[in-house]
């Protein structure tokens, strides 16, 4: 044989397609050797290639699998990593939250109040860094609810100057003794006294916004940045003045009053001496001066507040509770924001009672018998006052009242809100704590944060004059499928926390809302201003 021949057979010998299939053991491609000629190399060409093809194919896919497992590996290691580091961070902050001091304006030292009054401050027991429900269901006030650490003008959806007025006019009136010193402000966050008890607290929205702002720029603040305190008024949006207008009627006006005289009729008051003297402090300044008060914030949400001066101050806006008690000319819709009322109640923070375990279809406690727009009350009364699965009896507001209130509206359906001295009450936001679906007659009534929220997801609106139609409001709500009422129940439970007032603050919480309502308000106040100013040259002349 030739050496040709041999080395031509000894290259077909080794040829790959003569390799027996039994010999591969793993799955691995077969290393190729060189050609013994230039005629064999042509031959066998495009096997080889296709060989080193099949050899590059597998490596690439191996070395991707490798390169996402270590970054699976990675990104494991790095969420382990982010959660210990947030828990360290929100151990620290809740440590050292209560040390934070209020150095940028005027301080002065509640000599412990905070130890006097047992207690953190009232509505504060959650943490600043709780979690928050971040689900958003149709109707309901947008947001992520994710607070960022810190705020200041630029993030602020709201800037606002705040007056340092005497403590007389806001937290001096929390003290057991009258303050005497010359700073304005508590020193530290947990120097801020708290708001009186029992039914004070309905009407305490000033505190909750006051408390709110005046810790707005703290550095390490983890509160919603909704609005912000600046130092000049003039980069501010709006003026607010911090005057406690609820609490000087409750703790002066009420308590001074002598038998035979009428509520409104006392002259001479602290109250109204307050309301006198912060007239005169306004008048002296250059922003109110500027606008005529028309940019200026004024919380009375007691419906008897401010009621000796509130003739003057018609251009601020206001923060009410409803518009029963004013001339239109003094409060309106256009130009003020309702606030909610800060319910008694307890909030009902576990409920996961069916519409079973609610035995009571429709719940009413409290003053029967009222006066003007408050009849309705006890027409009501003599109709559903024998129908089976109706609470409708005379409540108390003591400590007792209130417990009993708070155990029936848990286990009740429907919670009944009529129009009393005034087209609305406390009792609404008692209910929506409870999660009782508010049964509302009341026709003039004006609710909070409408232009955010729609009520008929989860409220029962009645006519007045249906509402004293034979057996319709029982016929009504009998007829409510455990379907529907399910639907609101849900409903109400997603909103409830639109109308929690506390501080810290959360996102989308009373305290927010109501800044956020105010915030709207803020284009319409520009627009009047810029109005004012169009004969301002032939004024000077």
């Amino acid at each position: 044989m030739s050496t040709a021949e041999k080395r031509g057979l000894a290259a077909k010998e080794t040829s790959p397609n003569n390799v027996n299939p039994g010999d591969h053991q793993t799955d691995n491609p077969v290393c190729i050797s060189f050609p013994a000629s230039l005629n064999e190399a042509k031959s066998t060409r495009p096997l080889r290639l296709r060989l080193w093809r099949g050899c590059e194919e597998w490596t690439s896919r191996n070395y991707i699998l490798s390169l996402v497992s270590l970054l699976s590996i990675f990104a494991l290691s790095g969420s382990f990593m982010f959660a210990y580091s947030l828990r360290s961070s929100q151990e620290n902050d809740i440590n050292s939250y209560s040390k934070q001091t209020l150095s940028d304006h005027d301080s002065w030292p509640f000599k412990s109040a905070w130890e006097r009054s047992g207690k953190a401050t009232s509505g504060s027991s959650r943490s600043v860094l709780d979690s928050v429900d971040n689900t958003n269901t149709n109707g309901d006030a947008k947001g992520d609810g994710r607070v960022a650490s810190g705020c200041n003008c630029k993030s602020a959806q709201l800037k606002l100057f705040m007056y340092d007025l005497p403590p007389e006019f806001h937290y001096g009136m929390l003290l057991e003794q009258p303050y005497t010193g010359v700073q304005i402000w508590p020193r530290n966050i947990t120097d801020i006294p708290p708001y009186l008890g029992g039914l004070y607290q309905q009407h305490s929205p000033e505190y909750w916004l006051t408390s709110d702002l005046l810790t707005s720029n703290m550095t390490d603040r983890h509160s919603p940045c909704t609005a912000f305190r600046v130092s000049d008024w003039k980069e501010a949006d709006l003026i607010f003045v911090p005057f406690f207008a609820s609490l000087a009627y409750n703790k002066y006006t009420k308590s001074e009053r002598k038998p035979g005289v009428a509520e409104l009729d006392l002259v001479g008051d602290t109250n109204q001496k307050l309301q006198e003297k912060l007239l005169e402090f306004l008048r002296k300044q250059p922003a109110w001066q500027a606008s005529g008060g028309s940019d200026h914030i004024l919380v009375i949400h007691h419906p008897n507040s401010m009621h000796a001066m509130r003739d003057f101050f018609r251009n601020v806006m206001y923060v009410v509770a409803d518009f029963g008690r004013y001339a239109p000319e003094v409060a309106n819709i256009e130009k003020d924001v309702v606030a909610p009322y800060k319910h008694v109640i307890p909030t009902f923070d576990d409920d996961v009672a069916s519409f079973e375990a609610r035995k009571t279809l429709l719940f009413f406690q409290g003053t029967i018998v009222r006066k003007q727009g408050g009849v309705i009350r006890q027409q009501l009364y003599e109709m559903l006052k024998n129908e089976k699965g109706v609470h409708f009896e005379e409540g108390s507001s003591g400590s007792a009242g209130i417990h009993s209130a708070t155990e029936g509206m848990r286990g009740s359906k429907f919670c009944l809100n009529i129009a009393g001295d005034t087209p609305s009450s406390n009792r609404l936001f008692d209910a929506i704590a409870s999660h009782c679906i508010p049964v509302i007659i009341s026709d003039d009534i004006e609710l909070p944060f409408e232009d955010e929220l729609d009520y008929s997801e989860f409220c029962i609106f009645i006519k007045s004059t249906d509402a004293l139609k034979e057996k319709f409001v029982i016929n009504l709500l009998r007829n409510i499928s455990k379907d529907e009422w399910t639907v609101l129940w849900r409903r109400l439970k997603a909103v409830a926390r639109h109308f929690e007032y506390q501080h810290p603050t959360k996102p989308y919480d009373a305290v927010n809302m109501v800044w956020r309502a105010i915030a709207r308000r803020v284009p319409s106040v520009k627009l009047l201003l810029h109005k004012q100013k169009h004969f301002s040259r032939s004024l000077q002349t």
